[in-house]
């Protein structure tokens, strides 16, 4: 079995666009929440979202490409294009059929479909756009990022809600530790701020209606009252270690775990005693050939919902312990929750981190809820020193999907 490390990483989010600022500001605890700018959101009840404000697609493609491409697609091909410049992947180091994309979107193009279907509805069936549906589907993060970077070996899009970045990213982990590429991006994609996705997760009841971005997103605070949604991608390239040293590449750290598993429980709701998600990380860190006490940060899925953080606190005792040190923290209280591309970003996040010897705060959480027994991550502690972390994602649906990293070592 082969070693695989990370070689290039790239984020666009709603507190950062580019690699270095999402970092930077995750650790200095910037909140990328807003007031919701790109619709008129009056009748929603929701009045903030983690939006990005400042991108530009014609920094990474022409305007006709970018017209051609939902949004989803877009913020994929940036951060795709970003992680792969920082590795310095070219077809004179690396074989096109040695390099691989796995890279998915929880929804994919809904502003696409939304706009299409308001346009078939007014103006009748002929005037849809004949790119809708390219543009629309949940694979074409992937078929575009394949078609740009001439990738040819597996190309496909995974599709697992909330947990879609952890398990594209893992699974790309699986394709070199089994010797079957060499080099594999590796990601999610999410553009789902419009009326249809924010009515449709307010229609569930899952989505705060807190006016104050500061106090929006309060991942494990006992008056946590729903999750913001976010937007924005991630991406990972990942390389077999000696693929990476042969052509003198620069190493931010190694996959060493990744466990996934089913709570078969409920379409939304995860299983309460957090039996599936205590398994996921529990095979992440056996895989990993580690003990529990060897991990030292742990970021959580921590959407900022009653049933979700207090489920991910209950299987986080049941691997680590009542007493155990890991400190924990949920970054969606700066990013809000990015379905699809939520685990692409948290990994980056955790592996920069571990790399620093910095860890982002639990920002947003004033008074801890007693129910979730967990040691979390300040501004005061946030200077670990360990070489192993991990990073959750659970979905709906009962996806569970945990990555274990290490610190870059020989």
């Amino acid at each position: 079995m082969r070693r695989v490390v990370i070689t290039g990483m790239g984020a666009i989010s709603p507190n950062g666009n580019g690699l270095k600022n999402f970092v930077n500001n995750s650790l200095a605890g910037k909140v990328g929440i807003k007031p919701i700018s790109k619709f008129d959101a009056s009748e929603t009840g929701i009045t903030v979202a983690g939006e990005i404000d400042d991108f530009e697609p014609t920094d990474y493609m022409e305007k006709k490409e970018a017209r051609r491409l939902d949004l989803f697609s877009q913020y994929a091909i940036q951060t795709a294009s970003e992680a792969m410049e920082m590795a310095g992947i070219t077809e004179e180091n690396t074989n096109p059929e040695d390099l691989g994309v796995i890279f998915g979107s929880g929804i994919g193009g809904l502003t696409t479909i939304q706009d299409q279907v308001i346009r078939m509805h007014d103006k009748g069936p002929k005037r849809v756009k004949p790119l809708f549906i390219p543009m629309a589907i949940a694979n074409m993060a992937a078929g575009n990022i394949s078609i740009r970077f001439n990738a040819k070996n597996i190309s496909t899009s995974i599709v697992t809600a909330c947990a879609t970045g952890t398990n594209s990213i893992g699974e790309a982990y699986r394709q070199i530790k089994e010797g079957r590429a060499q080099v594999m991006i590796a990601g999610g994609s999410e553009a789902t701020i419009n009326e249809t996705a924010i009515s449709g997760f307010a229609a569930l009841t899952a989505l705060t209606k807190n006016e104050d971005p500061m106090n929006a997103s309060m991942p494990f605070d006992q008056n946590r009252n729903g999750f913001v949604l976010g937007e924005g991608a991630g991406a990972m390239i990942l390389e077999d270690l000696e693929h990476a040293q042969k052509r003198d590449a620069k190493i931010l750290g190694e996959i060493v775990g990744y466990g996934t598993t089913s709570d078969a429980f409920h379409i939304t709701s995860p299983d309460p005693e957090g039996n599936g998600a205590a398994r996921a990380m529990k095979l992440a860190i056996d895989e990993a050939a580690i003990t529990p006490e060897k991990v030292g940060y742990i970021n959580a899925h921590g959407t900022s919902t009653h049933a979700n953080d207090v489920g991910e606190s209950r299987a986080i005792k049941k691997i680590f312990g009542k007493d155990s040190s890991v400190l924990v923290s949920s970054t969606k209280g700066m990013t809000g929750h990015l379905l699809g591309a939520a685990g692409a970003i948290e990994a980056v996040l955790t592996v920069a981190s571990l790399s620093q010897g910095k860890f982002p705060a639990n920002i947003g959480c004033k008074n801890q809820d007693p129910e979730c027994e967990i040691n979390l991550v300040t501004k005061e502690n946030q200077n670990i020193d360990t070489d192993y972390a991990i990073s959750n994602s659970f979905g709906f649906g009962g996806h569970n999907a945990v990555l274990a990293f290490k610190k870059w070592s020989e």
